[in-house]
């Protein structure tokens, strides 16, 4: 940031608008310095750009225009400029697209201004309305955070009449504030807990890794309820007291309300937080205030990463095994790895945190390329729960039930006890398939070739590949039957069902993320279900993510063999992951837990693994499969996703690429395809895959740029080039 371009002086301007280029501009009145925000003219358009560095000067001179202004914000870092650039190069995504994920913030250029909010009053309304009572309860769960009138409005589903007139009872107080002020300082030494032994000697060399000032990677890999939050908050410590600033990436929204409440618990005051359910005028704050230092602490989603900070000194990624930390729309990014990209160019530590890391992780760990640091014991009295199996060939289960007598048994145990119980499936909605018992037609999206999910609930059918929804029909849309459309196999809601048939009396509550509105509403209803207010918790994949129930004490799930169907590469070491998350739910408190597994496949060694907690032996014996295939970690791969309204043309493109693939041969490289994608019509679009296989070590990424180069997109052709892919569809 120490160039500085005087007035008239030509600067090139990477802008947000996909081209293909930089842009010569003249330097505004007064100048100004690389990294410097602006506003340029794009033929009649203003749009915003950050100045990259000198202009090339192989345009007329005279006909250059001039930048139009500089935003008052902090001008872009090298240190950002550089991670955007490399993050670019590794994903081969076009540098404005990397810039956009940089500049997700509204009114980058408003001066400082002054805004009327928002917050909870003293006084009490005479006359409770609903809509009052509305305002009021989204007041009180912010916590003290103020609203502007029209975000309060909103989220409370009122007219701002409302909350004009709870203004002048007192109830609710209105300010005039700066827009976008400084977070409250956090104090490193407010709240540490007392560690046991392990955990201590792990903080210890976190801390001391956050104090080095360089860059390193630990994966802390620790058994669930082991208290890996409380250690890397140590890490969070050290980084603020040396002045730095903190990332902790979470893979799931549902997860911050909790995750706050302890880091407030921790450091006296509640950090920024980055992700899809902060408000517009948050989001602003957020990033302004990152970059001028005046938020130390940052708790977000995978898009934070690409956040302005000032001195970022430590990341945390957890539940780094995750797979909602790659992006698989528009830019194509696994979030743990840029996390290391990231520190590495800025000398920050990471620390990956996970009870179940991935394969990736594991291997770099073992090759000593990562530190390793192992908590082996629960926190306090909490003891890891009984896992077992239950055979299904030898339970006695109509056809249409899915609930084991044996796991029934255990589930009303658990309620005269007066603990929670879990039921677990990894499938949304009531039910995958609808068919006609007629004709044998299954009901299928309209624009995908997709199957449509029942969500009884909503009373439609879903596509979960694009959102598409219908309503349930009467009669089959192909044979024109009545009352023969029935739905097959079970899905949450269904499972739902089955158990207020089987437990009458028990409390039910449903945790799947397309039953909740927002983000709010899921975090109320996670908070209810930790104090008691559920018997029986019946949930999807949302459930595994980090939530801690004190009273739960039995975990049954419904079909464990689920994520061991079909071809994925990963379908072992994420059906491993998922079963030990969800049974690490049970037993976090004082009472001890159980995991029970529905499985038609007892001996399988996934399940084997599963049940022994011989991690270490399943992550062996997955690296040597991978190792001996040449898959990664142990080689690499990239997909290539080919779409078109068009079929005919699309398979062209597919069958062109794959003959003339000299760039790839030439580092060692296969490409296997084309072919049909497993889904292979998505909103109308016919989607081809290919799939190029290359040696570990190899510059992959070069040859895939000079190979897809080859090839002109016409029409309503589209590439994309995934690296590193997680998701095989």
């Amino acid at each position: 940031m120490d160039s500085f371009y005087d007035q008239g002086t030509l600067v090139a301007v990477l802008t947000t608008q996909p081209l293909d280029r930089l842009l010569d501009y003249r330097a505004p009145e007064g100048g100004c310095f690389q990294g410097a925000f602006v506003e340029v003219p794009l033929g009649p358009r203003k749009v915003l750009g950050v100045v990259w560095g000198p202009g090339k000067g192989d345009f007329d001179y005279a006909k250059v225009r001039s930048v139009i202004r500089v935003l008052d914000a902090v001008p872009m870092r090298d240190e950002l400029r550089s991670f955007l650039e490399r993050a670019g190069d590794y994903t081969l995504t076009p540098m404005p697209a990397m810039l956009r994920l940089a500049t997700r913030a509204p009114g980058l250029g408003e001066a400082p201004s002054m805004r009327r909010i928002y917050r909870l009053g003293e006084g009490e309304p005479s006359r409770l309305t609903d809509a009052r009572r509305r305002v009021l309860d989204v007041l009180r769960d912010m916590g003290g955070l103020a609203l502007t009138q029209g975000e309060l409005a909103e989220a409370a589903g009122v007219t701002p009449s409302v909350i004009k007139g709870l203004a002048k009872l007192g109830a609710v107080r209105e300010e005039d504030a700066p827009r976008d002020t400084p977070f409250p300082r956090l104090d490193a030494d407010y709240g540490g807990k007392d560690l046991a032994e392990d955990q201590a000697k792990a903080a210890e060399a976190l801390r001391a890794g956050a104090a080095s000032g360089r860059y390193g990677t630990v994966l802390l890999k620790g058994v669930t309820g082991s208290g890996k939050t409380e250690v890397y908050l140590e890490a969070v410590a050290e980084a603020l007291r040396q002045g730095r600033q903190a990332l902790v990436l979470l893979p799931e929204i549902a997860l911050t309300a909790e995750f706050l409440t302890r880091v407030e618990a921790r450091f006296g005051a509640k950090p920024a937080e980055w992700h899809s359910g902060v408000t517009v005028t948050e989001r602003r704050r957020v990033w302004k205030q990152v970059a001028q230092g005046g938020a130390q602490l940052v708790v977000g989603a995978r898009s934070s990463l690409f956040l302005p900070f000032s001195d970022l000194g430590l990341i945390v990624v957890d539940e780094e095994h995750d797979t909602s930390y790659k992006q698989d729309e528009g830019v194509l990014y696994n979030a743990r790895d840029m996390a290391v990209l990231r520190a590495s160019i800025c000398s920050a530590q990471v620390v990956l945190a996970s009870a179940t890391p991935s394969l990736e992780s594991w291997a770099n760990a073992d090759a000593g390329k990562y530190t390793r640091l192992d908590l082996t014991s629960r926190f306090g009295a909490a003891v890891l729960p009984e896992m077992r199996s239950l055979d299904m060939r030898g339970e006695d289960l109509p056809s249409n039930r899915w609930v084991s007598p044996t796991l029934q048994a255990a589930v009303r145990a658990r309620i005269a006890k007066g603990e929670q119980a879990m039921l677990f499936l990894n499938r949304r909605g009531y039910a995958p398939v609808t068919i006609c018992r007629a004709c044998g037609h299954q009901i299928g999206c309209p624009h995908c070739d997709a199957r449509m999910v029942e969500h009884r609930f909503l009373q439609r059918l879903v596509c979960h590949q694009c959102g598409e929804t219908i309503p349930k029909p009467e009669t089959c849309p192909s044979c024109g039957a009545e009352d023969k459309l029935a739905a097959v196999g079970p899905g949450v809601e269904r499972l739902a069902e089955e158990a207020a048939a089987l437990f009458p009396e028990a409390r039910l509550a449903v945790l799947s993320s397309d039953l909740f509105g927002s983000a709010r509403a899921l975090k109320e209803e996670i908070v209810r279900i930790a104090e008691g207010g559920a018997d029986i918790v019946i949930g999807t994949q949302l459930v595994a993510k980090g939530h801690n129930f004190p009273l739960l004490t039995l975990v049954g799930v419904i079909d464990a063999d689920l994520g061991l169907q079909g071809s994925d590469l990963r379908a072992a070491e994420r059906t491993f992951q998922l079963m030990r998350q969800v049974a690490g739910r049970a037993g976090r408190a004082e009472k001890p837990g159980v995991a029970l597994l529905q499985t038609y496949q007892p001996e399988h060694p996934v399940i084997r693994a599963i049940l022994s907690g011989d991690e270490e032996g399943f992550w062996k014996a997955e690296a040597e499969e991978r190792r001996a295939a040449g898959m990664p970690p142990y080689g690499r791969l990239a997909g290539v996703i080919l779409s078109s309204t068009d079929v005919q043309e699309v398979f062209d493109l597919g069958n062109a690429m794959a003959r003339q693939d000299a760039a790839l041969r030439r580092v060692g490289a296969q490409v296997y395809g084309p072919a049909p994608a497993p889904i292979a019509r998505v909103r109308g679009r016919h989607r081809v895959r290919l799939l190029v296989k290359a040696p570990k070590g190899v510059a992959l990424q070069p040859a895939l740029a000079e190979w897809a180069g080859q090839f002109r997109l016409k029409g309503e052709l589209r590439m994309a080039i995934d690296i590193d892919p997680q998701n095989f569809f």
